[in-house]
């Protein structure tokens, strides 16, 4: 079979509470992404819905969502894997197109979170772990993650400063992204002023400044086949690889905690299905739900040797400017965390650059991008890596 293109992308602005329905928020990313790709409904054979089902009041939205839209009677499909359900949606929608099922497949990403209370998410983020053996106990994802933080200091030196300078550069982008919910300037003072709230405990050694927001929004893509890409798309954008991998869920069953392996072999996987290395990426998107998993994923990705995250941050080498831009539109830490959103939005993002088409963040002549969307505390990894040829 032929190539699988991007040949439009749409995104709500992700905001701290949506005032409408998720119908509603998924038309109006869908409704983005058509206007993007300049097709008609009819030409959309299947759908996929992806979103984490625990936050949604609404059981099986796909069909809800595929009568709204107006794709009935055409197939819908509906995906969950956590925070990486949309990039696991694509890579569906990847394997119907090329199996030849289908030639042109949309792919809707969403989470409306305010329709719960912040305690009552952090407690159903905490059963994304296993029930019987972890989540009773109280854990919750910043728990988590400042675990992780703790190993890669004791093991690397990392300090607090290099961890706060992730937040500084997400914030640098934020600002000038309208679809962002947080778009204020954060500086490296904030994080020593304790009457600053950016320096507030909220799990050791992670302050609040660390940790991203929930949010409510939608993405959206439309992937489509070779022969309907060249068809009816101008810049098309090509998927060139796509790694995915799954890790014991208990953390008892993990080998090490300076890193997630599970993205270290969906991201061998991509690079070998892409025939690249990491030196052939332009600009990437990574899943920085908290500032040590941003820098963790410079490491696992093969941006920098273990231990070396904290140089390239350090050297402002993933800034727009520098040898590898990462989250250039501000990342989770600034965009907000929509869970069934998030990985297309960050494919949204790397298609933009890729077409030269993404404004003030736009990197210099990208050919190649990479996404990396995580699931849980390293539960799933998808890794998509796009091209322009």
């Amino acid at each position: 079979m032929g190539r699988v293109a991007i040949i439009g992308v749409g995104q709500t602005p992700f905001v701290r509470g949506y005032p409408g329905s998720i119908r509603e928020l998924a038309f109006e990313g869908f409704k983005d992404c058509m206007a993007d790709a300049q097709i008609a409904i009819k030409d959309i054979d299947a759908s996929v819905v992806c979103s984490a089902p625990e936050y949604d009041k609404q059981r099986s939205p796909s069909g809800v969502f595929a009568e709204y839209l107006g794709l009935t009677p055409q197939p819908t499909f509906y995906v969950e894997s956590l925070c990486s359900s949309s990039s696991t949606g694509v890579k569906l929608a990847y394997a119907m197109i090329k199996s030849g099922l289908h030639d042109i497949v949309a792919v809707i990403g969403f989470q409306k979170m305010s329709e719960i209370s912040s305690a009552e998410s952090q407690e159903r983020m905490g059963r994304g772990t296993d029930v019987q053996w972890e989540s009773p106990f109280g854990t919750m994802m910043p728990a988590y993650y400042a675990m992780f933080a703790k190993a890669h200091m004791e093991k690397y030196g990392t300090t607090l400063e290099d961890l706060a300078l992730i937040r500084v550069k997400a914030s640098t982008y934020g600002q000038v992204n309208d679809k962002a919910v947080y778009r204020k300037a954060v500086t490296l003072d904030m994080f020593s002023d304790p009457q600053n709230p950016m320096s507030g405990p909220v799990a050791s050694p992670l302050r609040v400044g660390d940790c991203c927001a929930n949010a409510d929004g939608c993405s959206c893509l439309i992937l489509a086949s070779e022969e309907k890409a060249k068809a009816l798309c101008r810049k098309p954008v090509w998927i060139l690889g796509i790694g995915a991998a799954s890790a014991p869920v208990n953390m008892a069953g993990r080998k090490v905690f300076t890193g997630l392996d599970v993205a270290d072999i969906a991201s061998k996987q991509a690079y070998k299905m892409a025939g690249i290395t990491p030196k052939n990426i332009n600009v990437a998107e990574v899943h920085d739900c908290f500032t040590i998993a941003e820098m963790m994923a410079y490491e696992g990705l093969g941006f920098a040797k273990p231990g070396e995250g904290k140089d390239l941050i350090q050297s402002k080498e993933t800034y727009k400017e520098g040898s590898i831009p990462v989250n250039v539109d501000g990342g989770l830490l600034s965009k907000g965390h929509p869970i069934g959103a998030t990985g297309g939005s960050q494919i949204r993002t790397i298609v933009l650059q890729l077409r030269g088409e993404a404004g003030d963040i736009q990197v210099k002549n990208p050919e190649i991008g990479l996404v990396h969307n995580i699931g849980g505390v390293g539960l799933y990894a998808n890794i998509t890596i796009l091209g322009r040829a």
